[in-house]
């Protein structure tokens, strides 16, 4: 039995490594300080929400055997609107994955600069931070090579480690279960939490894990009849990554600290656990979640850019690593402009949360299409929950620009 979970395993774990990184740890611990227990039910908006549109997404890839944004551009005729749309999807998910990227790399930093101190290199005017360059250099090599899946393997587990960590510090806590139920099932909008909220929801649901899903899962499986285990492994897979999310913010909720600052302050969500070895823990699963997390997303925008623009998906093509590089190298450069890490990964986390009603939009539009899906296309029970999350999404994004203008 176990043995053949196992050889059914598909892209699901990829989707849930890929939004159990650097700022899944930041933005939660950052939830569970500021607002307690309040914003689990934003955490549980967003599994529900990832669990249906990456069934779709996943569903699009065995049925159509194609990725989304390969779809995308097939299926708009009219020569303008196609061309508005992929600008409009390139620039969401190009400049999307650049702040995720400079948002994983600087959660790498943070791992390394726990145990080294901060490292810079001056180069004439210029000031770099030494460890950006370094996790740059090796998703770089990693990317080029495209055999990394044995190193991507001992990283994720890595990341579990420190996953399975947050669920037993959650546990000794001893925390309130009855204050978890209300903040799960009972939406409250604390002041000043709608940024935090749109960055649960940026953390969770990954646009650019839309893209990746479908373009994975056809690799793993050809035949429609493989549909019930793409979507067990699905909902297995993001259930658990949920699951990690909320014991998370519900240890973060015991960290007596005002404001999270740097890698300490969010250690001290693991210390019932590890004591003052803690913070050493919490830097290694942070270097592991940001390396792994630094490969996919250069990855998932060069799939998106080739589909969309007609090119080849072959990874040892020049084109699709022109983009991984263009991705990569801006998240370098972000990660070593002087801002805070923190601020940087939280940034990014929000900028995601803007970006998934557009994204989401094309796949709802997609997955009613009989000429790609034919009996597979959305039933009206997948486009009535489909649409209320997609409505839910634009409320909180629009939210989220005000409260950015306010602040502004």
């Amino acid at each position: 039995m176990i043995k053949s979970w196992f050889k059914n395993i598909g892209p699901g774990p990829l989707v849930a490594a890929a939004f159990i990184g650097p700022g899944t740890v930041t933005l939660c611990t950052m939830a569970g300080v500021n607002f307690g227990y309040a914003l689990l039910w934003a955490m549980g908006l967003s599994v529900v929400a990832t669990i249906i549109l990456q069934e779709m997404s996943a569903r699009l890839g065995i049925i159509a055997q194609k990725g989304l944004a390969d779809v995308i551009r097939s299926e708009i005729n009219n020569p303008v609107l196609k061309y508005v749309s992929i600008v409009l999807i390139l620039s969401a998910i190009v400049i999307g994955n650049a702040a995720y990227e400079a948002g994983n790399i600087s959660g790498g930093v943070l791992g390394l600069e726990t145990v080294f101190g901060v490292q810079n290199l001056n180069i004439a005017t210029c000031n770099f931070n030494i460890f950006s360059v370094l996790i740059g250099l090796v998703a770089f090599l990693l990317l080029f090579i495209g055999n990394y899946k044995f190193l991507e393997r001992v990283l994720v587990s890595l990341v579990i480690l420190m996953s399975g960590a947050f669920l037993l510090t959650a546990i000794m806590t001893r925390p309130d279960l009855v204050e978890i139920a209300e903040g799960l099932l009972l939406p409250e909008v604390a002041d000043n939490s709608i940024l935090t909220i749109i960055g649960l929801i940026g953390t969770t649901v990954v646009p650019y894990n839309l893209f990746l899903h479908s373009s994975l899962v056809k690799e793993k499986w050809k035949s429609k009849t493989d549909l019930g285990h793409a979507r067990k492994d699905t909902f297995i897979a993001v259930v658990l990554g949920g699951v990690v999310s909320m014991s998370i913010i519900i240890s973060a909720t015991a960290i007596n600290v005002e404001e999270i600052n740097n890698v300490a302050d969010l250690a001290l969500g693991l210390e019932p656990l590890f004591g003052r070895f803690s913070k050493y823990f919490l830097a290694l699963g942070l270097f592991a979640a940001g390396i792994t997390s630094a490969i996919t997303a250069p990855l998932a925008a060069a799939f998106v850019a080739c589909g969309c623009l007609g090119w080849s998906t072959n990874m040892t093509s020049s084109k699709f690593r022109m983009v991984w590089v263009f991705v990569l190298l801006a998240g370098v450069i972000s990660s070593s402009s002087g801002i805070k890490s923190i601020q940087i990964i939280k940034f990014a986390q929000v900028t995601n949360g803007i970006l998934l009603p557009v994204i989401a939009g094309f796949l709802i539009w997609i997955m009613n299409k009989k000429t790609v899906l034919g009996l597979y296309k959305n039933k009206l029970k997948h486009n009535i929950v489909g649409v209320g999350v997609l409505l839910i999404t634009i409320f909180l994004g629009l939210k989220s620009i005000f409260k950015v203008f306010e602040l502004l």
